[in-house]
């Protein structure tokens, strides 16, 4: 997986719009004749199309950029290998995983490092688009060397840039072992092989996610009593593709800096491996509207993917695998329940933890085939900075990492101490409205007449 930057590009000229739709428009056309090739070779039971049979058949017959012709005809390439390997390695994937066979109006276009052109001082970067056409130019401030360019529409034109300067760790962190419990209401929950456990909360993602989902609720009530076409319709569908590209934003910086808390976490702790479960088996489950809507938006994928590549990076090797049973087995004598809410707790032996870590701590079994000790405190942090309240000036600009009480594992179920409420006292100012109006000549009078 590559380093990516994703740049949008402000104040497009409305000509470079038109050129960039009818170039969109032909590589979605190239798309779909490399498909039908490969299709009627499949049909016909001929041997498949190679790269150099696929370079061949494009050759000079797109309005395109000759290398963005054979990165397209790359990526059908690796979509067909990516299918055939899940294919063979899950038989049961075959009744519904199919080889491409879809044509597309637009696709994205690729630039290959060779071909992009970046000038650090006049800040622009030129993209080709073949012999005798104006190329693409872009007003961008880049800080590295850009490698190879994607060129996609997400709600506006986006270039996502490889970039190269980023440099990997040569040795690992340590010699420690970790596992990851991916979950949707906490994003992730670690535990290492030296007693340390740390529970990064999602709530946040969830958060917008609802939101997303009630604002787009309210505007397609809005549009529903439009007519087709008209100037409010149109406008409330600029709404709807401003929020939606909002909340993708916020939810992917926080995915990202989430999972960037768990790595940074396995480096402090001199992790050497990781293993991250896969939890996607939930989906299947059939749990009520609402509880499916969730698990529908929930990007468990992403996840495993930005954990990958930022553990590659830290020179941590990452794998993957089942993590079925996990969560309701208890870590101290093996007693087995569904569990109900966030806290475990056995009901053979009286053990008590969170639900999460719980998971963590028992996966190291189906990877390490080793038991580890369940940690006495657990680090919480959220998928950001925790930031004071609203309306709340604080000296600092963010919270330090919060720490449950020790003692998590086995102890004795007692019930927690009575809150003490603290000493009331009237505002600065005087008595409350309330005992003031309580007092005023006109309550006095209203209650004598009513005596």
């Amino acid at each position: 997986m590559e380093t990516v930057s994703i740049h949008r590009p402000s104040d497009i000229p409305r000509a470079m719009q038109a050129t960039l739709l009818g170039a969109q428009m032909e590589a979605g056309r190239l798309w779909s004749d490399i498909v039908g090739v490969h299709r009627k070779a499949r049909e016909d039971r001929a041997p498949w199309p190679t790269r150099d049979m696929l370079q061949k058949h494009t050759k000079g017959r797109y309005r395109l950029h000759s290398q963005t012709v054979q990165m397209i005809c790359h990526q059908l390439l690796a979509n067909v290998q990516a299918t055939s390997e899940r294919r063979r390695n899950e038989p049961s994937s075959k009744r519904w995983l199919r080889y491409p066979y879809k044509e597309k109006r637009f696709f994205a276009l690729y630039w290959p490092a060779q071909a992009v052109d970046y000038n650090a001082t006049a800040k622009r970067l030129v993209l080709p688009m073949g012999r005798g056409r104006k190329s693409l130019v872009f007003r961008l401030a880049l800080d590295f060397e850009p490698g190879g360019v994607k060129l996609v529409w997400n709600e506006g034109y986006e270039l996502h840039i490889v970039r190269s300067d980023l440099a990997k760790a040569k040795d690992a962190p340590g010699g420690n072992r970790a596992t990851v419990d991916l979950g949707e209401i906490h994003l992730a929950a670690v535990a290492t092989s030296t007693g340390e456990a740390l529970v990064v909360s999602g709530r946040g993602i969830r958060s917008d996610k609802r939101l997303l989902s009630k604002q787009l609720g309210e505007i397609a009530r809005k549009r529903s009593r439009c007519r087709k076409g008209s100037r409010r319709a149109k406008r409330l569908q600029k709404a709807r593709e401003r929020r939606t590209l909002l909340s993708r934003r916020r939810i992917r910086d926080k995915r990202h800096k989430g999972t960037r808390k768990v790595i940074d976490y396995c480096v402090e702790h001199q992790v050497g491996t990781l293993y991250v479960g896969d939890p996607r088996g939930v989906r299947k489950l059939k749990s009520g509207r609402r509880h499916n809507q969730r698990i529908a938006r929930w990007e468990v994928g992403k996840d495993m993917d930005y954990l990958g590549h930022k553990a590659e990076r830290a020179g941590i090797a990452c794998s993957t695998g089942d993590e079925r049973g996990t969560s309701s087995r208890c870590p101290e004598c093996g007693h087995r329940h569904r569990p109900k809410g966030r806290d475990w707790q056995c009901k053979a032996c009286g053990f008590m933890g969170h639900r999460d870590v719980v998971g963590a701590v028992n996966m190291h079994l189906n990877a390490y085939d080793a038991k580890v000790t369940f940690p006495a405190s657990v680090t919480y942090r959220r998928a950001g900075p925790m930031r004071a309240a609203r309306g709340v000036k604080s000296p600092v600009p963010s919270l330090p990492a919060r720490r449950s009480s020790p003692g998590t594992g086995l102890r004795e179920g007692r019930a927690p101490p009575a809150p003490q409420l603290p000493a009331t006292s009237l505002p600065q100012g005087g008595a409350s409205r309330r005992d003031r109006t309580a007092g005023s000549p006109v309550r006095r009078k209203a209650q004598s007449q009513a005596a």
